[in-house]
């Protein structure tokens, strides 16, 4: 990706910095020529990426989320990234209602993510982490 604007946040993983990161990268795409639908798209799916890392990536432990955002003139490119226990197994981390708290979660949040952007891939290490990164097509660019 030839880079022409990029950002990097890191934060702890609290669940009130799912809200942050889902404004500051709201914030940061809208320089560029995504509709308000496209924009609203692009929220859920790093709210649910984030919660991800909070609440599986994590677990009750206390850790590290790094949010990094890069655009060029064809794409917006973001990766949310945690250092916590991994997914065990990424294919049926996948599939619709599949959850690890099924008491408190749905199990939709890499559906929704895969249902918003336009390309998604998923890298992840027990006890190492996980890394989502995901790209959102600037439509104007494809015409």
């Amino acid at each position: 990706m030839n880079t022409k604007n990029w950002m990097k946040l890191e934060f702890p993983s609290e669940s009130v910095n799912v809200l942050f990161a889902r404004t500051a990268v709201a914030v940061f795409a809208s320089q560029l020529e995504f509709t308000l639908d496209e924009i609203e798209d692009i929220k859920v799916a790093i709210s649910e990426a984030v919660s991800n890392s909070v609440i599986h990536g994590y677990h009750e432990d206390y850790g590290t989320i790094l949010l990094e955002a890069r655009y060029d003139h064809t794409k917006l490119e973001i990766s949310v990234e945690d250092f916590g226990h991994g997914i065990p197994d990424i294919v049926q981390a996948k599939e619709a209602g599949y959850t690890t708290v099924p008491q408190e979660r749905m199990g939709l949040g890499l559906v929704f993510i895969h249902e918003y952007m336009n390309t998604v891939s998923i890298n992840s290490q027990l006890a190492k982490g996980t890394k989502v990164v995901m790209i959102k097509n600037i439509k104007s660019a494809q015409e």
